[in-house]
């Protein structure tokens, strides 16, 4: 009688803990079509095929009630316990197990207690990490397969009240690892027995435990958990003192954590940076684009370690850095120079796929990596078959849009990128090869190849059939080779234009003029007689001018001065006409008053249209007080009057 009733206790306790998840192992895992694949070729070698074995809801159900005796008291961290485990003959032979397989035929020929079963998983993990890709696909599969994975994870759930804390979060890391569906029974429970014990864990444990969560797909327990720890975390954030586990915290705690508290962990992290090693800081950086949290000191605390450490930083966390910094805006000079002053040094060392992601990763911060740019040019000058179709599109994005000045390299640099373009000219895609041709009149470089194949009437038709998501780009991208055809007019062997059927009717692309400006212009030309001011002003339906300034002959500066370096003298009358306009700072390279492609082409397109441009930084002009904006602006408008004055 007695035992019927502590059997029905016992029933009913396992009834609400368990989570009724099973999905099966192998088809959560692998494809069945490729399963079948996999094992027809093994039979056909003569192989031995197991059958695979799953794990069934009452099955185990029917086994944790065969077992009535009630679950142990968890062990508290005993040394003794740990040295008696290190020396066990069962750990002598773990130690030797180079694959998931061999620990599993280690399992059958020992019975492993609870706390080796969690090393038995975390063995098993560790030794895939050391695997390619494609033998780390096999074992896998080889264990999945094996009747003894599905006997060890029965093992582990039964006996997860026996665990201790990290044993206990060591297991479901190791599981989630390995592939471990995250809805099966077996890792649910683990889930649910964190949750029960979280309050009694250590900070190993919870940064284990962090760990394991930040790449777990959301769930019931999953979400429970995370909120819990959350909790745990404000309570114990001051007992916490390793940078590790407190990093692992935060990026548990991710964007959702509250402003203030976000605060704390900076402030924690701050009273920590004495300990920050190379790793810490990387880590770091990459963590608070985690959080979505940009502290400024830890930044700068990060960046100084990493400056002083660059050679010995390999290429992928180099990189994460630099995604990091992108991801949180934050632009550092010395450092951004520095990585590609290193980069240039080493670029023989390192693959083009990797020069060209650190290319890429500097565009995107809008910072000109000039010593990396002149590096990488000189080897595809040297070498241009090296480039891929990717990387080739990537590489003229990256010169095109921060218009880097190669000087003596530019001809032969665009010439290299123009064979390649040509070779690969049968694989392009339609509007991979609109990207290239606008990439190429951004440059001011024409090539007669892709410009005739993508004025064609068959190309032109396809594009025409662009999804519509597409067509905004697609018409804007024609309008700046429409532009740079008609208006720098290059030698090629047949004039070549875009039909205007193509263009279409696009509509004008306006703005307003800036307040402010339009306030300053007025009062720089109070004393200036005969000189007209004219707002809105809009060319070819595609460049905004915030103000056109006429003035008479006597007020005109020279053409030399209108010009920059290198381009061709404008007609005399461009003097007459002062083209003012507004820019904002993600138009110009980060530290610099270099102009972005697409601004650079309107600058020189301007003064082929006869106008001398005069770009204003808006954000300037409200640094400034008004008298300095008026000075500011008549030096700019009348740079030769305000030369005298000042002399």
């Amino acid at each position: 009688m007695r035992l019927g009733i502590r059997c029905c206790s016992l029933r009913s306790l396992l009834q609400q803990r368990s989570i009724l998840i099973t999905t099966p192992i192998k088809d959560s895992f692998f494809p069945s079509t490729q399963l079948a694949h996999k094992l027809g070729s093994r039979q056909k070698q003569g192989s031995v095929v197991r059958p695979v074995r799953f794990y069934s809801q009452e099955r185990i159900h029917s086994e944790e009630l065969l077992s009535s005796s009630p679950p142990a008291e968890v062990p508290p961290d005993d040394p003794t316990s740990d040295q008696l485990q290190r020396t066990s003959p069962f750990m002598d032979h773990l130690q030797q197990c180079i694959s998931p397989s061999d620990v599993l035929d280690l399992t059958c020929q020992f019975t492993p207690t609870p706390r080796q079963v969690s090393k038995c998983l975390t063995y098993m993990w560790s030794s895939t990490k050391k695997m390619t890709d494609e033998q780390r696909r096999y074992e896998l599969r080889l264990m999945f397969e094996s009747p003894a994975f599905d006997l060890l994870l029965q093992k582990a759930m039964k006996n997860v009240g026996n665990l201790r804390n990290e044993d206990l979060a060591y297991s479901l890391l190791s599981m989630v690892k390995l592939g471990v569906p995250q809805r099966s029974r077996v890792v649910q429970t683990f889930l649910r027995a964190c949750q029960e014990r979280l309050n009694d864990f250590n900070e190993k444990g919870l940064s284990i435990l962090s760990s394991c969560l930040e790449h777990m797909e959301s769930c019931p327990n999953v979400s429970a958990l995370k909120d819990g720890m959350r909790l745990v975390a404000k309570v114990k954030l001051n007992d916490i003192q390793n940078v590790v586990a407190l990093q692992t915290m935060m990026r548990l705690l991710g964007k959702d954590a509250p402003l203030d508290f976000k605060r704390k962990l900076e402030m924690k992290a701050l009273s920590m940076q004495d300990q920050f090693s190379l790793p810490n800081s990387q880590h770091m950086i990459s963590t608070m684009a985690t959080m979505g949290f940009r502290s400024k000191p830890l930044l700068e605390v990060c960046t100084k370690k990493i400056r002083e450490n660059l050679h010995t930083i390999p290429f992928s966390r180099l990189f994460k850095v630099l995604q990091s910094c992108s991801e949180l805006h934050y632009r550092d000079p010395e450092l951004l120079m520095d990585i590609s002053e290193y980069v240039a040094s080493v670029i023989d060392i390192w693959s083009n796929k990797q020069a060209v992601l650190f290319l890429y990763s500097f565009e995107k911060l809008g910072f000109s990596p000039d010593a990396l740019m002149k590096a990488f040019a000189e080897k595809v000058i040297a070498d241009p078959d090296v480039l891929m179709l990717k990387d080739l599109l990537c590489v003229l994005k990256v010169y095109s849009s921060l218009n880097y000045d190669l000087q003596q390299q530019r001809q032969q640099f665009l010439e290299s990128l123009s064979q390649v373009v040509e070779s690969y000219l049968p694989k392009m895609s339609r509007f991979e090869l609109l990207r290239v041709v606008h990439y190429l009149c951004l440059l001011g470089h024409f090539p007669p190849a892709p410009l005739e194949l993508l004025l064609q009437d068959g190309t032109l038709e396809h594009l025409k059939t662009t999804p519509p998501k597409f067509i905004p780009k697609q018409e804007k991208l024609l309008r700046v080779v429409d532009l740079c055809l008609r208006l720098d007019r290059p030698p090629v062997p047949q004039p070549l234009t875009v039909p205007s059927s193509i263009l279409g009717d696009l509509t004008p692309i306006r703005s307003s003029v800036s307040p402010l400006l339009s306030d300053c212009l007025r009062e720089v030309l109070e004393d200036q007689v005969d000189t007209e001011l004219q707002e809105a002003v809009l060319e070819e339906d595609f460049y905004f001018i915030d103000a056109v300034i006429t003035k008479p002959p006597s007020c005109q500066t020279s053409v030399t001065e209108a010009s920059s370096a290198g381009d061709e003298a404008s007609p005399v009358e461009s003097s007459h006409r002062v083209a003012v306009f507004c820019a904002i700072p993600s138009n110009f390279c980060f530290g610099t008053s270099r102009p972005c492609g697409p601004l650079a082409a309107k600058i020189r397109h301007l003064r082929i249209l006869g106008y001398k441009p005069v770009v204003v930084v808006e954000h300037k002009l409200h640094s400034l007080s008004k008298e300095e904006r008026t000075e500011f602006l008549r030096g700019l408008i009348f740079p030769e009057h305000h030369r005298s004055d000042v002399n």
